[in-house]
């Protein structure tokens, strides 16, 4: 089985212009969405919601929901923009997604997950995977752990995408469940162990390469959320050691490749900013980071009708660009 590198679902972070960005620095990374709900997809503006820029990297749709029939209905809709998988989210601890009965409050009810799953596998001919924590609340059990992915084994998904971290879902914010609750990574090994035919991929709190390679030799791939995000550049590191990929794009070449994609989609009516976000952490520990970010907090929000003055931006970048660092 290939060893895998992806990144994280991220709620407001890995949208289709997050996903196009990051692929021009790794071909290798596997793309996954932000979550959706699939009620969302069913009654909402399709081609907008689903549609992205093809990129070699495999790409991934994250669902949310707890309706099989719905969920059904979603992944049907889903299979023709071009994704190569589907994984239904069971480890968001929000409070307003535990309202709507999905994410890691469905860890209670193995049953209705094990329905939903069963209904989407047999909705599309994608891969269905599953993201999920090790327990919640009080819940922190290897023995829970193991029958509720037995459950959902045999309800027909075969790939484990683990957090490993439980979820606090009364007490804690988000934010502080990516923290507080201490990673058990052992339950992850263990959980390979006792599934070695399936895909088991860790995730929580991973940050470094030498981390990445301890991984990989227990489990089948490794997820990374936040590192990625706040310093994309990160990912060179990971195609250079982990892939011994060499040739991998300067910062300051990936961003004359994102200039065609930023000019192409600002005459379509997207504003400049909710691309070019997603770049702040670009030239993060480098000389000139902080003008990069300056650079950007003044010039990023003009309005998608200022076409010129957005070419005129991104020439400025291209010709500009190594004057804050030609380090790679």
């Amino acid at each position: 089985m290939k060893k895998t590198i992806s990144v994280a679902p991220m709620m407001d972070c890995t949208d289709r212009h997050e996903r196009y960005f990051l692929s021009l620095i790794s071909k290798n990374l596997h793309l996954y969405s932000e979550m959706i709900v699939s009620n969302a997809i069913i009654r909402g503006d399709r081609d907008k919601i689903l549609s992205f820029k093809k990129v070699e990297n495999p790409t991934i749709l994250q669902l949310g929901g707890s309706n099989p029939s719905e969920l059904a209905e979603a992944c049907k809709i889903s299979e023709q923009y071009g994704y190569d998988e589907i994984n239904l989210n069971l480890g968001c601890p929000s409070k307003k997604v535990q309202k709507n009965k999905f994410g890691a409050c469905l860890m209670k009810e193995p049953n209705l997950v094990a329905d939903c799953v069963n209904a989407m596998v047999n909705s599309t001919k994608l891969p269905v995977s599953i993201k999920t924590r090790i327990g919640y609340d009080d819940i922190e059990d290897f023995y829970f752990l193991k029958e509720f992915i037995s459950i959902l084994k045999k309800a027909g998904t075969k790939k484990f995408i683990i957090h490993a971290r439980r979820a606090i879902l009364k007490k804690l914010s988000p934010k502080q469940n990516l923290t507080i609750p201490p990673l058990k990574y052992d339950f992850v090994y263990k959980l390979k162990e006792e599934f070695k035919e399936d895909e088991v991929i860790i995730n929580g709190g991973i940050t470094e390469t030498n981390d990445i390679k301890e991984h990989l030799d227990k489990v089948d791939g490794v997820m990374i959320g936040r590192a990625i995000y706040h310093s994309p550049y990160f990912l060179a590191d990971i195609e250079k050691e982990i892939f011994k990929n060499e040739n991998v794009p300067s910062r300051s070449e990936v961003m004359e490749k994102l200039i065609p994609y930023i000019q192409e989609e600002t005459k379509k009516g997207v504003q400049l900013n909710h691309i070019m976000r997603h770049t702040v952490g670009l030239f993060h520990g480098q000389n000139g980071s902080k003008q990069w970010k300056q650079y950007l907090s003044k010039n990023m929000c003009i309005r998608d009708a200022d076409i010129q003055k957005v070419d005129h931006i991104m020439d400025q970048i291209k010709n500009n660009n190594t004057s804050i660092t030609l380090e790679r």
